[in-house]
């Protein structure tokens, strides 16, 4: 459930009206215009009403709602805001609205003039269903259903990508490297363009200044250009902030380019990126990213509900990601991005909504549900055959391919690791995530390598590097190279030399067995470790 009462400018609705609440966008230049919609597809706006940016017939700014009686009924799927600002609107059925500031054309209806109310969009889009909208400082985006995108408004940098720098006027098809490509989802910087293709490729057009196309220059592109460095990764989401982008993988790692006056690619420094870099490489799955084209903010979250944020963080200029107490991504630019307003439209759900992750989680070693038991260590963990037959796990796919029999006693003893080990590992197939110190860790690292697991290894590895003391560091090493894990061998091996005094007086570094530690000894000295 979203806390809407962390964004101040929705405390002017009464209670009745919050209940009423389905969806909720915040925009504007200081944060000062809102759009809602309610449950029954009413659409209503209040606040300063810049450049008729309300659409509501008028520049009279309101702190009572007012009903858009022209969208009434209308289904809203995607919203965006401009600079002026100008807003899109597209419905269910595939209409895109626009009203609002238009002295560049943003607002695709062929003219200059202002639109003080929705006004249906048709140029080019007749036949076309359109499914999302970006809007960037002063230019348009929109994506149709069969993957065409669409751009018009101010161009002074290519932003719209027709070949040029003129203005363009009302919706024009992008061509040139996305012909014949399926876009899957849009973005736009300030003066920047971005475009995700249906195979994970990443395209970009419009101002680089600040190498936020990600192309390995700073030179502006007036055509679509492909993110030649993103090759061999399948990008899933892309997200623009004013000079910067995120974007995540389908195997949830995230990269970072363009500007980072503040910090906002999260790369410890603020030197720009003109290509991107991988970001919060220890951290767990990254599952969603969000930034703003009015704001240096970033945010992720991880499988396991964490959120950092990291960028302009109220006026601090915050190099890495941190770890907030937040749990929705929304909440960061509510409590910390400068304007403080929404980077997606926003959906209130009600107190007892639960994803299906969630309800995945909150079954796991549930005896009143559960139809199979695991005994270790005379302790039962209770799980679930369909859950496991379709996990990824290949162990247990292949466990399941033929069917119990008939009055089968449903309890598999586990005689090979220990309880907290197993336990963890089921828990990890219902959830993404793992919850061990790092000595526990070990152990299941020994069980990942059995199973194949490589993700499970990956995020054993991880818990192990982060919590690698002087005294646990030997016995983590020792196990780093009994279970064939090169990447963190080297990590603890690097600990330990570095901490060579400390880690030489620990009883885990004689306690070992005699020729891994000739080894260590032998290695150590051929680093130079022991020449003192």
């Amino acid at each position: 459930m979203v806390d809407v009462s962390k964004w101040p400018l929705l405390s002017v609705l009464s209670a009745q009206e919050q209940a009423a609440v389905r969806q909720v966008y915040i925009f504007g230049t200081s944060a000062n215009e809102a759009i809602y919609i309610t449950h029954a597809n009413e659409v209503f706006a209040f606040g300063l009403n810049c450049s008729g940016c309300l659409g509501t017939g008028d520049s009279v700014s309101t702190i009572v709602p007012k009903k858009l009686d022209f969208l009434q009924g209308k289904k809203v799927v995607s919203l965006s805001y401009g600079s002026g600002p100008h807003v899109l609107l597209a419905t269910e059925d595939g209409q895109l609205f626009a009203w609002g500031h238009n002295v560049y054309s943003q607002l695709g209806n062929n003219t200059t003039s202002a639109g003080l109310s929705p006004a249906l969009i048709t140029n080019n889009l007749q036949s076309k269903k359109v499914t999302e909208v970006a809007c960037g400082s002063h230019h348009s985006l929109a994506l149709t259903q069969d993957g065409e995108v669409f751009a018009w408004g101010y161009n002074n940098c290519g932003q719209v990508g027709s070949g040029s720098t003129t203005n363009q006027p009302y919706p024009r098809k992008v061509t040139g490297c996305l012909q014949g490509k399926a876009a899957v989802g849009i973005t736009c910087g300030q003066t920047s363009s971005l475009a995700l293709i249906d195979n994970g490729e990443v395209y970009g057009w419009g101002y680089n200044g600040n190498g936020q196309l990600g192309i390995g220059n700073n030179g502006n592109q007036l055509c679509p250009c492909r993110l030649a460095t993103l090759q061999g990764v399948c990008i899933q989401q892309v997200v623009a902030g004013y000079a910067h982008c995120l974007a995540l993988t389908d195997e949830g790692l995230l990269y970072a380019w363009g500007a980072n006056t503040y910090g906002q690619l999260g790369t410890r420094n603020k030197s720009n990126h003109l290509s991107p870099v991988q970001i919060m490489v220890d951290k767990e799955r990254v599952v969603e990213v969000a930034a703003c084209h009015s704001t240096h903010t970033s945010a992720a979250k991880t499988q396991s509900g964490k959120v950092f944020m990291w960028g302009q963080c109220r006026g601090q200029s915050m190099v890495l990601p941190h770890l907030t107490h937040f749990t929705a991504t929304d909440d960061v630019f509510a409590c910390f991005a400068t304007p403080s307003v929404m980077w997606r439209l926003l959906s209130v759900e009600h107190d007892d909504f639960m994803t299906a992750s969630e309800a995945l989680r909150k079954e796991f070693d549930s005896p009143e549900t559960s139809d199979l038991k695991f005994s270790v260590d005379g302790k039962c963990i209770h799980v679930h055959k369909a859950v496991l037959k379709i996990s990824r796990c290949e162990h247990f796919r292949s466990m399941f391919r033929s069917q119990w029999s008939e009055g089968q006693q449903d309890v598999i003893e586990i005689g090979q690791f220990s309880y907290p080990v197993y336990r963890s590992f089921l828990q990890f197939l219902y959830t993404d995530t793992v919850e061990l110190p790092p000595e526990d860790a070990i152990g299941l690292l020994d069980l990942a390598t059995s199973y194949c697991e490589n993700q499970l290894k990956r995020l054993c590895q991880q818990i192990i590097k982060r919590g690698i003391t002087v005294d646990n560091a030997f016995t983590l090493l020792s196990a780093a190279i009994r279970y064939d894990a090169e990447d963190l061998e080297e990590f603890c091996f690097r600990f330990c030399v570095n901490h060579l005094t400390q880690v030489t007086q620990t009883t885990a570094f004689w306690q070992v067995d005699g020729g891994m530690l000739k080894e260590f000894i032998s290695r150590a000295s051929r680093c130079g470790a022991f020449k003192n």
